[in-house]
């Protein structure tokens, strides 16, 4: 089944980009010639109007074929051509890809929102040993309600507020039992890299949190409201987290996942419910608008990066230079595909597990 979620995944996202792709081209009026629902050899097609809808034998996605969009062929100057449109026109076109992949995660992270974001609360579900919490009379079920004096309903806020808490000892109020009482103690401070690989110093108290789980739920407008500040938040940090590797301060390998990571986490999201998985396609809806957008030739960025040095120059870059660009970025993609893979292979265990399949 895990196969099965992560087909339907990879499909929808790479669908829904498409898509933005063939409807902004109808709408400008370019001829779109092939639409497809997956890859290689043709399985079944139809025609209507202009177009030929086919579903291909390899169901990883799709792509679509527009008249007049290879630099260098037999161009007549009609408006259906793609390349005969405008600059703006092209790029509407090459834009509505990644926008749709945002509108789609924008659109689930809202419903989310509107029907119930599953939250961890402050009931405290284990403590770690030799950390202060251990010896402080805190135990496991206890429920944190106030941090430093502030109301505290769910765990991400309480642990916000402990670690910013770096010197002199913390007041949690807890309630054990039905009865409300406070408790002191005395953090410890360490020093660890957060997301970007920066050294930051966090006060500890060495309690984790149970799996009680509330569902939050937001009003109408809250919910889209916060639906558009989760992606506005996940793109911010997905580019600095890009550019963190590229200064060397983020691990690559830490830091980056392929298919074979996102088959398991597809899997484990879909055992978890509907809700989790339909997070995870958020997420990744997100991820492919804001990967495509890097300006790297072969990417939706690399073709909006030649559309802004033709606007500068007043004509496109020759065939021959956009030809060796793009061979240099496919160059580069495949080097980077393979380590993905490598990396996904090496630490999700594969090659161990596939010894144990075969010594059975």
């Amino acid at each position: 089944m895990s196969l099965v979620y992560f087909l339907v995944v990879l499909s929808v996202l790479v669908l829904v980009h498409e898509f933005g792709h063939f409807i902004a081209a109808k709408r400008i009026g370019v001829r779109v010639e092939k639409f497809s629902f997956g890859f290689g050899p043709k399985l079944f097609s139809v025609k209507r109007g202009d177009t030929e809808y086919l579903i291909s034998a390899i169901p990883l996605g799709g792509y679509i074929k527009m008249a007049g969009d290879e630099p260098g062929g037999n161009l007549t100057g009609k408006s259906f051509e793609f390349l005969s449109r405008s600059v703006w026109d092209r790029f509407i076109i090459i834009f509505a890809g990644p926008l749709l992949n945002y509108a789609l995660a924008f659109l689930i992270f809202s419903i989310i929102f509107m029907f119930g974001n599953p939250t961890l609360t402050t009931e405290v579900g284990s403590l770690l040993k030799d950390y202060p919490a251990e010896a402080s009379g805190l135990a496991v079920g206890d429920k944190v309600i106030k941090a430093d004096g502030k109301d505290v309903k769910y765990w991400e806020d309480m642990t916000a507020i402990i670690h910013k808490h770096l010197e002199g000892p913390i007041t949690l109020t807890i309630e054990k039992n039905g009865k409300i009482s406070d408790i002191e103690i005395q953090p410890v401070v360490r020093e660890v890299k957060d997301i970007f690989g920066k050294s930051t110093k966090i006060a500890m108290l060495g309690i984790a949190p149970s799996q009680n789980i509330e569902n939050v739920r937001y009003g109408f407008f809250e919910s889209f409201s916060k639906g558009f500040r989760k992606v506005i938040d996940l793109t911010v940090i997905t580019y600095r987290a890009i550019w963190s590797i590229i200064t060397g301060s983020m691990s690559v390998k830490e830091s980056m996942t392929g298919p074979i990571g996102i088959f398991i986490i597809t899997g484990k999201a879909a055992q978890m419910g509907l809700i989790y998985l339909l997070h995870l396609i958020a997420m990744l809806s997100a991820s492919l608008a804001i990967f495509n957008l890097l300006p790297l030739p072969v990417l939706d960025g690399g073709h909006i990066f030649f559309l802004f040095i033709e606007k500068l120059r007043g004509r496109p870059l020759s065939v021959k230079v956009q030809e060796n660009i793009a061979n240099v970025g496919v160059g580069l993609l495949i080097l980077l595909t393979v380590f993905i893979f490598y990396n996904d292979i090496i630490k999700f265990g594969i090659f161990d597990h596939l010894g144990k399949f075969f010594k059975r």
